[in-house]
């Protein structure tokens, strides 16, 4: 079964896609949730309107978070925390973490945009990266230094 998915799906193309699919899931999966309509002529002309118009949002939407990424590049977080022996920190910087700071300086991101392999866990100059966009990805400074 032929279908023309109208959202990107994991694993099986991006919007406006024409993909061949196995007929139940094309039929109990994708066309009864939106995610994709049948292939016909009317069908493909309404694709390429929409793919069109998300086309110029997501270029309209990169500029605006382009500009945040610069805002954010420009700021640095300095994170104090409480330090044993061999300066090991009893805590750690997590994205939540960064989140609260961003938010701190007017900078609404959720935490889950933050890219952390795992938390911070050493002392000294961290860079993390932060995902806005497909497209556009900001660099956050931070320094986790002793508390006091």
């Amino acid at each position: 079964m032929e279908v023309i998915l109208r959202a990107d799906v994991d694993k099986l193309g991006r919007r406006g896609d024409v993909v061949k699919v196995a007929e139940g899931y094309g039929r109990n999966f994708l066309l009864p949730r939106g995610l994709a309509l049948a292939v016909t002529e009317a069908n493909k002309a309404m694709i390429a309107k929409e793919r069109k118009a998300h086309e110029a949002r997501l270029a309209k939407e990169k500029v605006e978070f382009q500009g945040l990424a610069d805002r954010i590049g420009t700021l640095r977080f300095v994170a104090p925390r409480k330090v044993g022996e061999n300066d090991v920190l009893y805590g750690s910087v997590t994205s939540g973490d960064i989140a609260e700071f961003l938010k701190g300086k007017g900078i609404e991101i959720d935490k889950r945009k933050v890219q952390l392999d795992e938390a911070i866990k050493h002392l000294g100059d961290h860079e993390v990266k932060i995902k806005l966009h497909p497209e556009v990805v900001a660099t956050l400074k931070v320094m986790v230094s002793k508390e006091g």
